[in-house]
């Protein structure tokens, strides 16, 4: 069921919009996928020369809302878990993203707008493994 009160069709399509053209543009003008633990894992194991953007790109990531909430307000955040959760889960994804080489931004992104197998294969299993993990989560955990 849609609620209605928290429906945002027209800011949710927009911001669609700006994620696939700015990894287009990425990809036009920097010949590299916008992966963000790729990107960000680059920045843990520097190469001379490949700092600059990284850095820039990952302030981007983290200075856009900042900048949105000054224009526009940003919604109330309520997390529904504790804080050993939230850590246990962060390594688990990033853990998934080495294992398969490459995390949402990148193959559910990047990958899928290109056909790649590869990113379709990923793509299918981290969503299987979020369904299976929330239902676990929600409806067999006490």
């Amino acid at each position: 069921m849609i609620d209605l009160e928290h429906f945002t069709p027209w800011s949710s399509l927009a911001g669609g919009l700006l994620i696939g053209v700015a990894t287009a543009m990425f990809l036009l003008f920097n010949g590299r996928i916008a992966g963000i633990s790729g990107i960000v894992g680059g920045l843990l194991r520097p190469i001379a020369g490949d700092i600059g953007w990284r850095i820039a790109f990952v302030a981007g990531l983290a200075g856009a809302p900042l900048v949105y909430g000054l224009a526009a307000g940003l919604p109330l955040v309520h997390v529904d878990a504790d804080i050993a959760t939230l850590v246990v889960a962060g390594l688990l994804v990033g853990l998934g993203t080495r294992y398969g080489s490459g995390c949402t931004s990148g193959h559910g992104v990047c990958g899928l707008s290109q056909l790649s197998p590869r990113s379709v294969a990923a793509t299918a299993a981290f969503m299987l493994a979020g369904f299976v993990t929330v239902f676990i989560v929600r409806h067999l955990i006490v």
